[in-house]
């Protein structure tokens, strides 16, 4: 692969990559941003030994370089009892729509690390399941049940 080809491939996926980061984050741009930059020097360096999906490729690599930031500095834990934030009953359209956004990222905090990576590369970044097991380095029935017992947890976690 050119660099002028990585360049490319990564402008194309640059937004998911920065997405999927922030989700597993619990939207922490701050931290996102620099495991997205480590994973995307670690693509570069190695893109000589690149073949097939870049997307699931360099999502792979993010998600190893999450793992190993988490285990040298874990995620600050959320309080489950705390609110997520006040509801305004004349909240506009963009006010609520960041309401349940916040709440989203709240929920996603909560449940287990396996099913918010299977729950965000599902519904935030439309990978099948084929390409989340393959990213997760998993069997396809695992993703199949992390996807259905996310939804199970969030449910959980959201206030409707």
């Amino acid at each position: 692969m050119t660099r002028e080809q990585f360049i490319a491939e990564v402008r194309a996926c640059q937004g998911s990559l920065r997405r999927f980061l922030a989700s597993l984050c619990g939207g922490d741009s701050s931290r996102a941003d620099d495991i997205a930059q480590e994973a995307l020097v670690k693509a570069y360096v190695n893109s000589d030994r690149f073949s097939g999906n870049f997307k699931a490729w360099l999502f792979r690599i993010a998600y190893n370089c999450f793992i190993d930031a988490t285990r040298r500095t874990p995620l600050p834990s959320v309080d489950i009892d705390a609110p997520a934030a006040t509801r305004i009953q004349s909240a506009s359209e963009s006010e609520e729509a960041a309401f349940r956004r916040e709440e989203l990222q709240r929920a996603l905090t909560l449940i287990q690390e396996k099913e918010r990576t299977a729950i965000v590369l599902h519904y935030f970044e439309d990978l099948p399941a084929k390409d989340i097991a393959a990213i997760m380095r998993a069997p396809i029935g695992s993703v199949l049940y992390w996807l259905s017992s996310g939804r199970k947890h969030l449910k959980n976690h959201i206030r409707l």
